[in-house]
């Protein structure tokens, strides 16, 4: 781009001219150059030529009740945002049971606060077929750090050996060692009948001899604490407690195994608890609890509509060693699915073939060693077939994963990184990789502009990449927070500046496109509040909004500043594609639309959005319509409500219609 000419350069000189020479021979001079840089650098950003080819930003404006610590957020197909927080990583909000979600609508800048039943903290979530949004696990217990845990603990299983009831033990129920030290549990616990296994067998002469039977007992886990301080509670050795308060059968059916109770760092723990979110009642509407608890779980929808939950902390606070689940979402119930161990929040992308690809990425918890290697996963045989060609691959966690647009050519890409845990490790390295090939194996793309963890990055309508935010350090150590854009071009594998933004993003932000072709930025959770990290720092609690170059200067567009025509409109249509996958909507100005794009809506989290997809659509015209054909392939276009964008020549997009497909 040019520079800008005339008030730009009059502009300069008067801030640089002779008046500042003489303020400079008095003041430090470079604060007053800082001053005048920044007084430049806003006038510069805010030029319709500087916008047109870099965007702008835009700090959206919430009323303070409905400022909240944005962990999750979810696009759902009425166009509103649901921004989860629960207890917002705010242990006096957990302690005290307050859990937020808000309701935002973009159209009209509206907000309103939604009845939140459970810790939705850290939980995982997925776009159902019908448009709901499946939210599952979420936060039991908080994290007791090492020198904090003043009192020992650990799992407790208990046991039923009586095959004719469940037993539920209460908040409270003390656990007694054979040494008589006692531990009181800390949550509500059910533990399943004992099941009886019957065989027959049979003499030498072929006669049936008497039944046997077999009982295994039933089993369940739960986390107890003890009850006085100090070194006699613990134990690394394997014992049976008894359950205080029982008596005869009872005493004998019913007892708990531990093996290890310490002060050792005490993570946190998940919860069993799954909800579906009603975006026309706007309401959460309970369904079947899973059978394991999860804290920072994947969950990825299936071509069939079913959704898989993927690994998470259990109820103890121990990375779940691959017991995935399924929901099925028309019974409303969760079954056992394939074994495989995954890192928390590992991002998994359903392909054309039905397998899961796990491109690597993940966040926070799991041994630097295990489970780490990129490779495509297929749940009905839980087969594993490695992908290898990844550099840095020890510094995949808190990376970024998507498809890259269209979903039809099977590539996906994984952008920066950072070490395991608490590392100051990161890589400006990115990754593609073509799963159509035979072979497939991942060759480096072009490098971001420096070591980045916590990288947002968007699909746009017009088949680019939008990545923003992120930090060189954990969690924006050292003011590392990196106040840079870009956008990534598949077709020429090339990354080209975007404006900049104004509020860092490192540890849980978010970023998710809207149905007007604009792009939302949420959260931010930085360790501390100064470069010297002496100072805690606070949660970030406002959202900037920005404008892609496409949008700039558009004629009836909110962010107009010159005449250029305007966007292309999609008129009156159906909202759900027929038999034969088509859809036909009215339209004005038919020969100006070139490309269409059926966009998944992203449901986003630590850096975790494995719901978004770009499917390239043939489109046909008449004089006032225009004709898109979906394809058929459940696993490319898995069932749910879709964004359908349509972009002129220039790739200026429609404003989204939503369409849904499949059956609900």
């Amino acid at each position: 781009m040019a520079k800008p000419r005339g008030p730009a350069g009059a502009f300069r000189r008067t801030l640089l001219g002779g008046g500042a020479v003489v303020v400079l021979a008095g003041l430090n001079a470079p604060a007053v150059l800082s001053f005048t840089a920044e007084k430049y650098h806003a006038y510069k950003i805010a030029q319709p030529g500087y916008q047109r080819q870099y965007g702008s930003w835009e700090v959206l404006d919430v009323p303070r009740k409905y400022r909240t610590n944005a962990i999750h957020a979810a696009l759902l197909h009425t166009g509103k945002v649901l921004i989860i927080a629960g207890s917002g990583n705010n242990q006096k909000k957990f302690d005290e049971g307050t859990f937020d979600t808000i309701l935002w609508n973009p159209a009209d800048n509206t907000f309103r606060k939604i009845p939140t039943p459970e810790d939705f903290f850290c939980s995982g979530h997925a776009q159902l077929p019908d448009g709901r949004l499946l939210v599952a696990g979420g936060t039991a217990r908080y994290e007791v750090l090492d020198g904090k845990v003043s009192r020992a603990g650990g799992g407790m299983r208990v046991k039923n050996e009586d095959p004719d009831k469940d037993v539920t033990f209460r908040k409270g129920t003390r656990f007694r060692s054979p040494s008589g030290v006692e531990y009181v549990s800390k949550f509500a616990v059910t533990v399943p009948r004992a099941k009886r296994d019957f065989t027959i067998g049979y003499g030498r002469s072929g006669r049936m001899l008497p039944w046997k039977t077999k009982l295994t007992a039933g089993e369940a886990r739960v986390f107890v604490e003890a009850a006085e301080k100090g070194p006699q509670a613990l134990t690394t050795q394997a014992a049976q407690y008894e359950i205080v308060g029982l008596t005869g059968k009872d005493a004998d059916n019913l007892y708990g195994i531990a093996q290890k109770l310490t002060t050792e760092k005490q993570d946190f723990q998940g919860i069993r608890a799954a909800y579906e979110f009603d975006p026309r009642a706007e309401k959460y509407v309970p369904v079947n609890p899973m059978k394991e608890a999860r804290w920072y779980p994947t969950l990825v929808t299936l071509g069939d509509g079913k959704v898989l939950a993927v690994s998470g902390l259990d109820d103890v606070g121990a990375v779940l060693t691959g017991d995935n689940e399924l929901y099925d979402p028309k019974s409303k119930t969760w079954s056992k699915g394939p074994t495989r161990y995954f890192p928390t929040y590992p991002a998994l992308f359903l392909t054309q073939s039905g397998k899961l690809f796990y491109s690597g990425s993940n966040a926070g918890y799991g041994p630097a060693l295990k489970g780490r290697q990129p490779g495509l996963w297929d749940p009905r045989t839980n087969a594993f077939t490695r992908v290898n060609g990844l550099t840095d691959i020890d510094r995949t966690e808190t990376s970024s994963s998507l498809m890259l647009p269209p979903a039809q050519d099977q590539r996906v890409m994984l952008l920066g990184g950072g070490g395991v845990g608490e590392s100051s490790k990161s890589t400006a390295r990115t990754a593609i990789v073509d799963l159509k090939e035979d072979n497939p194996a991942f060759q480096e793309g072009p490098r971001l502009p420096q070591g980045t963890r916590y990288l947002s990055s968007v699909l746009l309508p017009d088949d680019t990449v939008f990545t923003s935010g992120g930090s060189s350090d954990y969690r924006g150590r050292g003011a590392s927070d990196i106040l840079k854009a870009q956008f990534y071009d598949p077709r020429t594998n090339t990354f080209r500046p975007a404006a900049d933004p104004t509020v860092g993003r490192d540890y849980h932000s978010e970023a998710l496109l809207l149905p007007d072709g604009r792009v939302v930025t949420f959260g931010s959770d930085p360790l501390y509040g100064d470069a010297d990290n002496t100072k805690l720092g606070t949660f970030e609690q406002r959202v900037e909004i920005y404008t892609p170059p496409y949008l700039q200067g558009l004629r009836g567009h909110r962010a107009a500043k010159t005449g250029r025509a305007g966007r292309p409109v999609l008129g009156d249509g159906p909202q759900q594609v027929d038999q034969h996958g088509r859809a036909t909507f009215r339209a004005a100005r038919p020969d100006r639309i070139v490309t269409a794009r059926l966009m998944r809506p992203s449901a986003v989290t630590h850096s975790t959005d494995v719901e978004q997809r770009s499917i390239a659509l043939t489109l046909s015209r008449t004089g006032d319509s225009v004709t898109v054909d979906v394809p058929s392939d459940p696993a490319l276009v898995p069932p749910g409500w879709y964004m359908l964008f349509v972009t002129d020549a220039r790739g200026v997009p429609s404003e989204a219609k939503w369409i849904r497909v499949g059956k609900p």
